[in-house]
């Protein structure tokens, strides 16, 4: 089968499209020919410079996270899928190959028949970001107001929809291309931030998620209620001992 293998670090270069061996399931395993994958923000992090997929060189040699596809055959062991099936997935690595091994009991879920291979593609890491940031950190719940800033991103977007399913007040906060698309997914208010910096303007939040990295904790936190939370996907050093004073 063909998938983009890299063996060094470095530039977009280093990414070769190469036969290596088709998987073979394991007994729990599911087979999956792939339709469509994603870049991911960690995709190319990974691909630049050492760190998380080894020092010396990479340890997994083919990126990609997320999927979906149709499932060719599976394993002696698996009851929850069968060959036919349209499925949409994640997982760290192997997603930049015509095919791709997978746990039934892993991220794996059957893809709804009213979506696009491409569409249920770009799903499962910013709603497995956004889900546990909002349900399990944030403890979100019904009547709160949450404000989530990067809200046209991958997880923004999962996480506007997520919080309008907890029956929060949702603003949204995004560049003024994606306003409108904002609002279709629920958010009662949107912010355009080239127009208005909403740490500004006199409003607190119970929750605010940063989902890109960009609005750091400090200017924040006076847009807080008093037991508010501050979340972000990218914690950094200072942010970190930021957060020591108000707890």
């Amino acid at each position: 089968m063909k998938a983009i293998v890299y063996t060094k670090f470095g530039p977009p270069e280093v990414l070769k499209v190469q036969e290596v061996e088709k998987p073979t399931p394991k007994d729990n395993e599911v087979l999956i020919k792939i339709f469509a994958t994603t870049v991911v923000k960690e995709d190319p992090d990974m691909r630049a410079s050492p760190g998380y997929n080894g020092l010396l060189k990479p340890r997994n040699q083919i990126l990609g996270q997320e999927l979906a596809g149709e499932i060719e055959s599976i394993g002696k062991d698996v009851s929850r899928f069968k060959p036919g099936d349209q499925v949409y997935g994640f997982d760290m690595f192997g997603a930049y190959a015509e095919y791709k091994c997978m746990p039934e009991n892993g991220a794996l879920t059957i893809k709804p028949s009213n979506i696009s291979y491409g569409d249920a593609a770009s799903i499962p890491n910013g709603a497995l970001t956004a889900l546990p940031f909002l349900r399990d950190k944030g403890k979100i719940r019904s009547g709160q107001t949450v404000l989530i800033y990067g809200a046209s991103g991958s997880v923004g977007t999962a996480a506007v929809q997520l919080a309008r399913y907890y029956q929060a007040k949702v603003t949204g906060v995004c560049s003024t291309a994606n306003l409108e698309m904002v609002k279709s997914l629920g958010a009662d208010q949107v912010i355009d931030y080239t127009r208005e910096d909403f740490t500004k303007n006199g409003k607190t939040y119970d929750i605010i998620f940063d989902t890109v990295g960009k609005c750091s904790f400090s200017p924040c936190k006076g847009s807080l209620t008093e037991k508010g939370t501050y979340l972000s996907t990218v914690p950094t050093p200072g942010m970190m001992l930021h957060t020591l004073w108000p707890a």
